[in-house]
């Protein structure tokens, strides 16, 4: 099939290549308007300002006669509508800020920067004196392929991965073609790529693009859930509610100290992932330099390669075999597997509360929350937030049980598995995002709160207990386990239980006065302290 241009500047574009048009500094003044895709074959028509989908291409025509549900046959273009997973469809503009970092596009990026960044290194080596020290002007040559590296460029090294079948060389050809137009550069171009296998480049692509999409997407949004949370905290931490244990009314709290629970235990596990090492290896082949002293005997290799790894801002792992381990990657995801299962029990305790009355939902005109029942509204973005992080945590636990294991000096099985990081932290952003959204619409209903304290009077068996066993009353907790269990427990019959006991006046006049809105023992300050604790 052949692509027919519509304007002077028209290029058939990657999807995944695509999305840096969105964020990326060398286009400023490009305005978007895309249909997203989620295969890497998805074509895309872009012109000077525009970009929309097109149907015909010759790299690769994903346009095929598909069979429809029932008896329709067509021509299917890949869009939102056909793609398979909803994160490029349904959900892209939640999740769209991932793109840059975590689709191919991203990773061709880092795998240039990667093997530029190599190159330059080699040239400070005393050593290696076939590699020169560049000039100013050869260093911002190479400099200038990774701060203006384009769609173009990404799709050109796919036109060359098409013939070499291999996505690692054809970075390292398209770097070469590139360089031949600057005289110090084209001297040493047999020098990309030099001493690497595939794998040192891929291991620290893999690791820079978890680090700036987890720094640059995945932590502002945590951080304002974890914001959030405190607010709501801190905004409702004296009013009380009835605690539940086992589903049964039990001793009260505040509403605004459960949210600060949540604060905290949150803020634990975002600091945990802040912490992890993310790790990278530059070894050779099999982890020993093999090539490299080949080459250079007298070049301490270990101690370049530790330069080299952390002047990216990575942690160097120097006992590898042709991979890096993976063990970071575990240990990262399992983190955000904790993060995301704290956020799936907040979901559903707010769904619980709301379904209580505890909440309201602010509506919005036009919303509808069921086809049938017109009076409801549901807790929806809570239940789509607790849906995309069982499906988060689906992938983050494959992908930390899997690639950690590879057969001996290494297998590809980890390859494809890499590829699909994005998915499991693109399903965690849409949760996030989604509860976020939730939290947005809540109204605190202090009535049904209060109504709720006041039909469980039976609460207080516990402070009368305790202060009767204080001052020795034999048996204080069978007498209130009689007085109370099983029974309808009023005010009026509390107040007469403590009327009869002999406790001294002071003790006897605090649990007269004392009620089920009052009983929240050290609840306001806890909630109140919040942005001590999660800081």
């Amino acid at each position: 099939m052949e692509f027919t241009a519509t304007t002077t500047s028209s290029k058939v574009l990657n999807s995944h290549q695509l999305i840096p048009y969105l964020t990326h500094k060398s286009f400023p003044s490009t305005t978007v308007n895309v249909i997203p895709c989620s295969q890497s074959s998805t074509l895309y028509h872009q012109s000077r300002r525009n970009f929309t989908c097109k149907s015909t291409a010759s790299y690769p025509s994903v346009v095929q006669k598909v069979k429809m549900v029932g008896d329709d046959t067509r021509k299917v273009e890949l869009s939102s509508l056909t793609a398979l997973s909803p994160l490029d469809g349904r959900y892209w503009g939640k999740v769209k800020d991932l793109a840059p970092f975590m689709s191919e596009y991203g990773l061709i990026y880092y795998r240039v920067l990667v093997e530029i960044k190599w190159l330059l290194k080699l040239s400070r080596i005393p050593e290696v004196t076939e590699v020169p020290s560049f000039s100013e002007e050869a260093q911002s040559y190479l400099q200038g392929l990774i701060n203006g590296f384009s769609i173009d460029d990404a799709l050109e090294i796919k036109n060359i991965e098409r013939v070499t079948n291999h996505d690692v060389k054809a970075v390292e050809y398209f770097l070469k073609q590139k360089c031949q137009a600057q005289h110090e550069i084209a001297k040493v171009l047999e020098f990309f790529h030099f001493a690497c296998t595939s794998e040192d480049i891929n291991n620290l692509a893999h690791g820079l693009m978890l680090k700036d999409s987890i720094e640059s997407v995945m932590f502002p949004v945590m951080d304002e859930l974890i914001k959030a949370l405190g607010s709501l905290a801190k905004d409702n931490a004296h009013i009380p509610m009835l605690s539940r244990t086992h589903g049964q009314t039990a001793s009260p709290t505040t509403l605004g100290k459960e949210m600060s629970i949540f604060a905290v235990r949150l803020s634990r596990e975002r600091r945990d992932i802040f912490n992890v090492e993310i790790m990278g290896k530059f070894a050779g082949a099999v982890g020993n330099y093999n090539a490299h002293l080949a080459a250079y005997p007298n070049v301490n290799w270990p101690k370049i390669a530790e330069e080299f790894v952390e002047s990216l801002g990575l942690t160097f792992n120097p006992y590898v075999t042709q991979i890096e381990t993976h063990d970071y990657i575990a240990k990262l995801f399992h983190a955000f597997i904790r993060f995301n299962n704290i956020l799936i029990d907040f979901d559903r305790d707010l769904w619980g509360y709301i379904s209580l009355g505890y909440f309201k939902q602010i509506t919005k005109a036009g919303e509808i929350g069921s086809s049938t029942m017109p009076h409801k509204v549901n807790p929806i973005d809570f239940e789509n937030s607790e849906g995309n992080l069982g499906k988060a945590n689906s992938g983050l636990s494959f992908q930390s049980m899997k690639l950690p294991i590879s057969r001996w000096q290494r297998d590809l099985t980890d390859s494809t598995v890499l590829r699909t990081m994005g998915e499991a932290l693109g399903h965690s952003l849409l949760a996030y995002k989604s509860t976020l959204q939730g939290i947005g619409k809540l109204q605190v209903n202090e009535t049904r709160l209060n109504d709720d304290l006041d039909q469980a009077w039976e609460v207080l068996a516990e402070p009368i207990q305790t202060v009767m066993r204080r001052y020795g009353i034999p048996e204080a907790y069978e007498k209130l386990k009689e007085h109370t269990r099983g029974r309808a427990v009023t005010k009026e019959n509390i107040k007469e239980f403590i009327e009869g006991l002999e406790l001294p006046t002071e003790a006897k006049a605090y649990l007269l006065e004392l009620t089920p809105q009052t009983y929240i023992g050290e609840a306001v300050t806890l909630a109140r302290s919040i942005d001590e604790a999660v800081n």
